[in-house]
């Protein structure tokens, strides 16, 4: 598969205020003079408070390589926490702005990718030609990517790697976010059983912490039971059940990281009956007990 190089247009975040938040220590651009990917290193201010970043059209990668925060962030309408340490992957929305503010430590530094979204896009065509749906992306690699991590890793210090280098590494990391991160649904509108399956798991983030049953959630979206169970195993690949104990865990993950609340309380804002069964659905999914994972 090969895709003619693609370039920048414009500089990332134009209008941003740069140097009062990060001290960039190497630039692609400048240091490697690569055309086809940018690859920059930051060391970030300890505290910040109201960043605004702009939204950009390329595919933006940050992996935190030092350093810890709680990181508070507005995009898309929401607001959301959640904890800056190294190896945790983030994928920015392309063309969507964030406001951001975070207390860390100074030792804070990341490498941050910039895949063109002319590669992105060319890649999305060869494998059918639809969509991508970058929410569902960026849910995914938050979940964790071990190849992904070490290639920003490895493309984050290229030594002496010239562009060639740069276009392969840009259309390997769109090949693999697209085909494993992003199921690229159809362009045009979804199809009627696409939309329930959305508001079905729509209804299972906002009630989390509710005793919700399959029926439930059948009479929400207007599905029998049966026919619920069926629609959503073909769009996600599991069954409903599965996939609320899924973001429940991830839920109960995220408040033991970012949170000081006692075990039985995060049970309780997760939608498990007791402490137990909160333990008992964690070690099955994680392979660790919430205590340990909080010490970890």
């Amino acid at each position: 598969m090969v895709f003619e190089s693609t370039r920048f247009d414009l500089q990332p975040y134009v209008g941003f205020d740069m140097a009062r938040y990060v001290r960039r220590t190497y630039c692609s651009w400048e240091n490697s003079g690569w055309q086809s990917l940018l690859v920059q290193r930051f060391e970030h201010v300890p505290v910040a408070e109201d960043m605004e970043l702009p939204g950009t059209a390329d595919l933006h990668l940050v992996l935190p390589v030092a350093g810890r925060a709680v990181m508070e962030t507005r995009s898309g309408g929401r607001e959301s926490r959640s904890a800056w340490t190294p190896g945790r992957l983030e994928l920015e929305i392309p063309e969507r702005p964030v406001l951001r503010r975070y207390r860390g430590d100074e030792s804070m530094r990341s490498v941050q990718i910039h895949i063109p979204r002319g590669t992105v896009d060319a890649v999305a065509a060869q494998l059918g030609g639809r969509a991508v749906d970058f929410e569902a992306m960026a849910s995914s690699l938050a979940e964790g990517d071990p190849l992904i991590e070490e290639a920003v890793r490895t493309v984050g210090f290229p030594g002496e790697a010239g562009d060639l280098y740069a276009e392969s590494a840009a259309t390997f990391l769109a090949v693999h976010l697209l085909t494993r991160h992003s199921r690229l649904p159809g362009l045009g509108a979804p199809t009627r059983e696409d939309a329930r399956v959305r508001a079905a798991v729509a209804m299972m983030r906002d009630r989390l912490a509710d005793p919700i049953t399959l029926a439930d959630i059948a009479e929400e979206v207007h599905l029998s039971v049966y026919h619920l169970v069926r629609v959503f195993r073909e769009a996600t690949g599991v069954t409903p059940y599965r996939y609320l104990t899924r973001l429940r865990i991830e839920e109960a993950k995220r408040l033991l990281r970012d949170t000081d609340l006692v075990i039985a309380r995060i049970a309780t804002r997760c939608g498990f009956a007791s402490p137990g069964a909160l333990s008992t659905a964690f070690l099955r999914h994680t392979g660790t007990r919430p205590s340990a994972y909080r010490n970890s």
